[in-house]
């Protein structure tokens, strides 16, 4: 059970797709898993041939508990039969001496299967040592004959023995998911607030220019293409990342772990209320068409509860964008072990004075949310200063 985020403590497995015997590559789709936030799709990491599927539909285990097992994809095992070299076989006297018949080719013969042990889920085992129940006396209800911990639950308690060991597992209860985001939500926030020293900062930008040229831009794409001011935040904050490593990364276990790419963990409000962050991969690589339909895959995907496992534990910095919502200016809380979240309000038409003359243009507030323990506020203005540079020249981004 992978972790999709620092506040998923466990996950139920609410589909398989993929059976023992069947070939997966990396990347492939192989479980839906249900976490207290959303449905999540998990992919696989490793090449290889699914072994066994160790927990059944419905059941609900910790994260880092073993799903299944796979072994890596290799030609079948073969055996060679030795053969003995030609040997000169002694002539008639006068006759020239002449070698054995040629020997039989060599044969190859497939190696024995080995032989599965049963498929047990750890709650399951967990279970039958804690009840002092003989799992080889089980026939189990799971996927291909796994047994479940809902298994050895039946066989321990009385008239297990006339119970039918196949009897069909009752649905697991319904979840109040909202509830559930709320909670998990709330113990997380707690948590950064409680452990992470944040500092905040914010900084005015003029988008005058940025709008402009973003209305000049659109006339010319076709109306399914057109860019929204969203992508142009996102792709500065993408550039600003570059010169500004420190803010992209994480702090575990006492120091800063530098991001191994920039992926913008990207605010999702549900339409059930809650909200999600998932990212981004490589925004600093990505053209504004792309980050714009890269957003919208997201947003479209996390509100159909089709998200991917590394979608949810790759973001290496959170970037919340309210100006939708009207809000002005938005101090976030740190999504930990990220060590920085940028905040975005709505563009709105602002007074502005420059070279001595006061105007009015179209400005948003900007917001930093890091922690102390890696960087400073001198390092976060720099940051917050170099989105802004980004966003005074959007034809570069």
């Amino acid at each position: 059970m992978p972790s999709l985020g620092a506040d998923m403590e466990a996950g139920t497995v609410l589909e398989w797709y993929v059976k023992p015997g069947d070939t997966v590559k990396r990347g492939d789709i192989v479980a839906l898993v249900d976490t207290s936030k959303a449905e999540i799709e998990v992919e696989i990491f490793e090449d290889g041939v699914i072994d066994e599927l160790l927990v059944p539909v419905g059941e609900r285990v910790p994260v880092g508990t073993v799903l299944a097992t796979l072994h890596p994809v290799r030609a079948e095992p073969l055996v060679a039969v030795a053969v003995s070299p030609p040997v000169e076989v002694p002539a008639a006297v006068g006759a020239p001496a002449r070698l054995a018949a040629p020997p039989p080719p060599v044969m190859r013969v497939p190696a024995a299967p080995a032989t599965h042990r049963p498929r047990v889920s750890p709650l399951a085992r967990r279970a039958a040592e804690e009840l002092g129940v003989e799992l080889s006396a089980i026939t189990g209800s799971g996927p291909n004959g796994a047994i479940t911990k809902a298994d050895v639950e039946r066989a321990s308690s009385p008239g297990a023995r006339a119970a039918a060991p196949d009897a069909p597992l009752l649905p697991p209860e319904p979840v109040d998911r909202q509830a559930a985001m709320r909670e998990a939500i709330g113990a997380l926030m707690a948590r950064s607030k409680r452990e992470i020293p944040h500092y905040y900062l914010q900084l005015e930008i003029d988008l005058s220019g940025a709008i402009e040229w973003l209305h000049e831009e659109n006339l010319r794409r076709p109306v399914n293409d057109r860019l929204l001011p969203s992508a142009l935040l996102l792709s500065a904050v993408a550039r600003a990342l570059v010169e500004m490593p420190e803010m992209n990364g994480f702090w575990i276990d006492g120091q800063f772990r530098a991001g191994p790419g920039i992926h913008l963990g990207v605010a999702v409000s549900l339409r059930g209320g809650g909200l999600i962050a998932p990212a981004l991969h490589d925004a600093d690589q990505k053209s504004l068409g792309e980050i714009m339909a890269g957003v919208r895959d997201l947003v479209q995907r996390a509100r159909a509860g089709r998200l991917r496992s590394s979608e949810m534990s790759d973001p290496t910095i959170t970037v919340t964008n309210l100006g939708d919502r009207g809000v002005d200016l938005v101090h976030g809380v740190i999504y930990p072990p990220q060590v920085a979240l940028v905040g975005f309000g709505a563009v709105r038409e602002r007074p502005w004075a420059a070279e001595g003359m006061l105007g009015v243009r179209p400005t948003v507030l900007a917001t930093l949310a890091a922690d102390h323990r890696a960087s400073d506020g001198h390092a976060g203005g720099r940051f917050l200063t170099l989105i802004n540079r980004q966003l005074q020249k959007p034809e570069n981004l």
